[in-house]
């Protein structure tokens, strides 16, 4: 099985939603499947307005559409409201071609932290952008139950996991001694960094990423510690040479950060909002708050080791099955992949390159072998796509 994930997201950014495809692929390989990717890197990019470190792609449909043919899909995932996605959404529907979304990032509030548009008008263009997929994934229960108050419509779960052998224990104290309050991640208003950084905390503060917002907060608070971005071994000894992850967000999806600091040995420190309710949902692992301060003092009373207990039931292996499932069920293939890969590889030769996936062409072919083999029933009524609705906050715990 083939499948495009077609995203504005992506390397030398350093972010969730690029952390979470990178290890996706890898997982998805493992099992005789492929991840292809569109991303800015396949066009000329300019620029984000407030946010020079993101290139936006000058995606043109053309060239959009030229790049899907020749990689030839079997199925389209578009994980990103940009230019990227847009122009692969308007290559599916104008083909009849059905396509699955993600929802990764609350933008209509980013927006709304920076310029002056309502809410009501981000999630009006979020049911324009995501009603017409076949299946919208999201990551927790808390965010499913606000994307259908705003209209959203066929949600999907799709949990996270945890790299637990490269996030683990250390007998690390890169900032010394004393109580360290750690934050990673982007450093930008919509992250709320200031509700960290004005605590009145004891020991230190570190902050380790990079973002808009970076240069003015190291010169606003000169006691915290900016280490800017890291990576690999060395964002892994960070992580094990803090006491407390201290998580001011309110506008997460998900927080991939705060498994990789559970997975580490460090409690977390979170407001009780989408993303942290659901993924610190043992109250060994965190302290959640309204009160930040008092949340990161309790939190520093904790083992680490319960952290790292919850975090190791997050797998990507669960996390790499549940996409695949997702986009079969939400294309209408049973989920009997080894089955519809030898078709496909099959006859393959025969359909490749024909537009579209209408009465004709592919669809005919596999409506047809579907009747036969049970297989195959596309989904034409525009109902729920079938599949487990759940969302499953973890899997079976492994060995540390």
């Amino acid at each position: 099985m083939k499948v495009l994930v077609a995203t504005d997201a992506w390397h030398p950014q350093v972010n969730g939603v690029v952390c979470t495809y990178d290890r996706l692929a890898k997982e998805v390989a493992k099992r005789g499947d492929e991840l292809h990717f569109l991303t800015p890197q396949d066009f000329r990019t300019v620029p984000c307005p407030t946010y020079p470190e993101i290139r936006l792609a000058l995606a043109w449909p053309r060239k959009v559409a030229r790049r899907i043919e020749e990689i030839a899909p079997d199925f389209i995932h578009i994980a990103t409201e940009g230019p990227v996605g847009l122009m692969t959404r308007r290559y599916c529907i104008t083909r009849k071609r059905p396509f699955t979304t993600s929802y990764h990032t609350r933008f209509p509030e980013y927006v709304s932290a920076r310029l002056p548009v309502p809410l009501r008008l981000g999630y009006a263009v979020e049911r324009w952008f995501h009603n017409r997929a076949a299946g919208t994934f999201v990551a927790t229960q808390s965010m499913a139950e606000q994307l259908k108050r705003e209209g959203i419509e066929r949600i999907m779960p799709w949990s996270r996991g945890v790299d637990t052998e490269h996030y683990r224990p250390r007998p690390s104290r890169l900032f010394g001694d004393g109580p360290v309050f750690l934050y990673v991640g982007r450093i930008a208003v919509e992250k709320n960094i200031e509700a960290f950084l004005s605590l009145d905390l004891p020991g230190k503060k570190v902050l380790t990423g990079g973002g808009p917002q970076a240069a003015m907060l190291e010169k606003k608070y000169p006691d915290a510690i900016f280490t800017g971005p890291k990576h690999g071994e060395e964002l892994a000894e960070i992580y094990a040479s803090a006491d407390v992850f201290v998580f001011p967000s309110l506008t997460d999806t998900f927080g991939l950060v705060l498994l990789e600091a559970m997975a580490s040995g460090v409690p977390v420190a979170a407001y009780p909002v989408c993303g942290p309710k659901d993924v610190v949902t043992d109250p060994a692992a965190g302290v959640l708050s309204e009160d930040l301060r008092d949340a990161a003092l309790k939190a520093l009373e904790l083992d680490g080791s319960a952290a790292r207990a919850h975090a190791l039931k997050f797998s990507w292996e669960v996390s790499a099955d549940q996409f695949l499932e997702n986009v079969l069920a939400a294309n209408d293939v049973r989920p009997r992949r080894r089955t519809f890969t030898r078709w496909r590889n099959a006859n393959r030769p025969q359909i490749e390159g024909r537009p579209g996936w209408g009465e004709t062409g592919r669809l005919a072919l596999m409506r047809l072998l579907g009747d036969a083999w049970g297989i195959v029933r596309p989904n034409s009524n525009g109902n729920q796509p079938r599949g487990n609705q759940e969302f499953p906050q973890a899997s079976r715990p492994k060995k540390s």
